[in-house]
Formats: structure tokens, C-alpha cells, sequence
């Protein structure tokens, strides 16, 4: 099997989405020429299990499992190489090889799922869930997917099109990714979405408990209720907050469009 060119990163790509880069390090510059000298244009992704995406090999721990991108559209931005590609078929990692100088791998292709209309239901109830979980979580967030985007009339496309826009965490989509049938694939969406939006319920809740108890606390400072005067026995406790600890820059950042019909599944 022949050397196939790699580009981790900290994001997953599903089959039939799309997925926008914008390059500029220099061992990626040269894989991009020469992805581009061939026909299909294409190159494997995978998710960075630890480690940075500007590191090297011996810096990273890689998953096995990954997508192939089909390089549709190129571009210049702010002096970088915009590249936009779609996923194709899924891929798993045989052997890591070393970079030269970018990342390569020998690779097998995984089966492709396969539908029956047995599955339409589950198939439904998954798209519901992951809807209305994207509408809730939005009027808290902001997410890269509205609610109402448009997916693909193939089934198994569309199946693939709802685990990339449910606001799921790089490690559940990796195990999705991961799936042997179409129906492991529905049942674990829904249950990771239903989870998800559990967590976010929550996360919610905390932070409005948190806001009315500092109101709360505020108020009583200013009419002199509850503060500590000397001579007594009452002590008042200082909340502190912190910055989001998961906000980091990207070297090579991805950005997905608006609607993943918009580039064609």
C-alpha cells in the first residue's frame, strides 16, 4: 500500500461534510502540491488524541480512525492557501510513517454503511433530537449550525451530515466515526446528543443558580446585610470566576459553512 498524505487535527471530519483550511506552515504547503498533482486531489484527516496541531509526529498521539477530504475549491486568504474540501470515505490508520515533511500513514478503507428502510424511524427520531438540541443549546451559544440546515436526501449522507452538526465533543464523534453499521451509528447519536444536552442543561442552570446568588450577594452588600462588621462572628465568602479554560488558538484553523448541502454532500 502506498504512503497516503495525513493532516491531523483537533477537529473531527464525518463523511459527506465539508471542511475549510487555511494553510500556511510549510511542510502542509508541500503536501497540499503535491495532493494536488494527483487526481482525486485527497488527503486523510484524523483526530489529535494529545498534543498540538503545529507539532510534530514524536509531539502527538493521533486516533486511528479518519476521513478522507476531497479538495473541492482553492483560494488566498490573508496570504494563506484556503482550501476547501468535503469527506469522503472513512479510513483507518495502518502504520504511521515518518514526516516527510509532512504527515503520512499507510491506510485501509473501512466499509462503507449501508441503508435499509427498516432504519427510517430511528433515522427520524435522530434528526429530531439533534434539531431541537442545536435550537436549545443556540440561545445560549453560539454554534456553528442552525437548526433548520439543510441535509441531504442520500440517508446514509444525512446520517452522516447530523453526527457533524450535533454539538458533540471531539471524542464523541471519534467514536461515532468509528461505527461498524448505520444503526449503531442513529442510536449512538442520539444517545451522546441526549447527553450533551443534559450537560448543557445543566451548565445553564449552574451559571443562572451562580448570577442570582452574586445578585443576591450584591444586594445585601449594598444595604449592609450580611457584611462582616468587627466584633461579630459573620464571615462572607468571595466567589471567584475564571476564563474559559478550553479557549486556545489554532495554527490551521477550520471553519465549516453554513450549510453542508450549500457545498454538495
Amino acid at each position: 500500500m502506498a504512503p497516503f498524505a495525513m493532516f491531523p487535527l483537533g477537529s473531527v471530519l464525518f463523511p459527506h461534510m465539508p471542511l475549510a483550511l487555511r494553510v500556511f506552515e510549510e511542510r502542509y504547503l508541500v503536501m497540499m502540491s503535491r495532493v494536488l498533482g494527483a487526481r482525486p486531489a485527497e488527503f486523510g484527516v484524523v483526530l489529535i488524541e494529545s498534543g498540538r496541531e503545529a507539532a510534530g509526529a514524536e509531539a502527538q498521539r493521533r486516533f486511528r480512525h479518519g476521513t478522507v477530504a476531497e479538495v473541492t475549491e482553492l483560494g488566498e486568504t490573508d496570504g494563506m492557501l484556503a482550501v476547501l474540501a468535503r469527506g469522503g470515505r472513512r479510513i483507518e490508520v495502518v502504520e504511521w510513517l515518518d514526516d516527510d515533511p509532512h504527515p503520512a500513514a499507510i491506510v485501509r478503507d473501512v466499509p462503507e454503511l449501508e441503508w435499509d428502510p427498516s432504519l427510517a424511524p430511528l433515522l427520524a427520531q435522530a434528526e429530531l433530537v439533534v434539531r431541537r438540541t442545536i435550537a436549545r443549546a443556540s440561545e445560549f451559544v453560539e454554534l456553528p449550525w442552525d437548526a433548520d440546515v439543510g441535509l441531504s436526501d442520500d440517508p446514509v449522507a444525512s446520517a452522516w451530515q447530523l453526527a457533524g452538526i450535533a454539538p458533540l465533543t471531539p471524542l464523541d464523534q471519534v467514536r461515532l466515526l468509528g461505527s461498524r453499521s448505520l444503526r449503531d451509528l442513529l442510536v449512538g447519536l442520539i444517545d451522546l446528543t441526549h447527553g450533551a444536552g443534559e450537560v448543557l442543561t445543566a451548565a445553564w442552570t449552574a451559571e443562572d443558580d451562580l448570577d442570582a446568588e452574586l445578585a443576591s450577594l450584591g444586594e445585601g452588600l449594598a444595604t449592609g446585610e450580611g457584611a462582616h462588621r468587627p466584633g461579630t462572628d459573620t464571615e462572607t465568602e468571595t466567589a471567584e470566576t475564571v476564563d474559559d479554560p478550553d479557549s486556545t488558538d489554532r495554527t490551521d484553523s477550520t471553519d465549516a459553512t453554513d450549510d453542508p448541502e450549500e457545498t454538495h454532500p
